[in-house]
């Protein structure tokens, strides 16, 4: 089951939200992570089991993910399990949380699962936040990356298709057989200016 959206949004370069996955089978756990996240540039999606967190992560992307270790049915270990397995989400950082007592080998086997941090509850909120918007700026600013690597991929192309053109006008200016085809030259390198 989903629960409601909370919180503020925050558009990056590319006009898309920054968002946080909140996963954790009590309801009320979900409403105080997002009340931490307040004013902070990401919008939290919270949902109550490991099944639900799958299902979002198969559509949605997120900066970062917020699990809860102890859940029942799908636990948090074996939801950042299948998280990682994907190629889609293996890069999103997960942030385990847990209300048992610091335990050495639950925060092992967390990290194992591919956890970026182990945190135990009651959670400080301003290492959360802190933690929170790091990984939302590197997520903006892959975005920015990913958006600026695609202009000029573009760019190049366009000089490609206008060095095509240029090669072919000049092909129809030497002409085959001795005859130029020099309207057609002139049609080309405007095509090519145009472009």
């Amino acid at each position: 089951m989903t629960a409601p959206v909370v919180g503020g949004m925050a558009a990056t370069g590319a006009g898309r939200v920054a968002r946080a996955l909140l996963v954790d089978d009590r309801r009320e756990n979900l409403t105080a992570l997002a009340a931490l996240l307040q004013g902070l540039p990401v919008e939290p999606v919270a949902v109550t089991s490991g099944e639900a967190a799958l299902k979002k992560l198969l559509t949605d992307d997120f900066a970062v993910i917020m699990l809860d270790a102890q859940m029942p049915d799908m636990d948090g270990f074996e939801t950042a399990s299948h998280i990682k397995a994907r190629e889609r989400t293996r890069h999103v950082p997960i942030i385990f949380l847990t209300a048992a007592d610091r335990d050495a080998q639950l925060a092992l086997r967390g990290y194992a699962a591919g956890a970026v941090d182990y945190l135990t509850k009651p959670i400080d909120p301003w290492v959360l936040r802190a933690k929170v918007s790091v990984f939302v700026e590197l997520w903006n600013k892959t975005r920015e990356l990913a958006s600026h690597a695609g202009v000029v991929r573009e760019h190049e192309q366009r000089q490609k298709a206008t060095a095509e053109l240029i090669e072919a006008a000049l092909t129809a200016l030497r002409g085959t057989d001795g005859v130029r085809d020099v309207g057609r030259a002139i049609e080309l390198l405007e095509q090519a200016r145009l472009d």
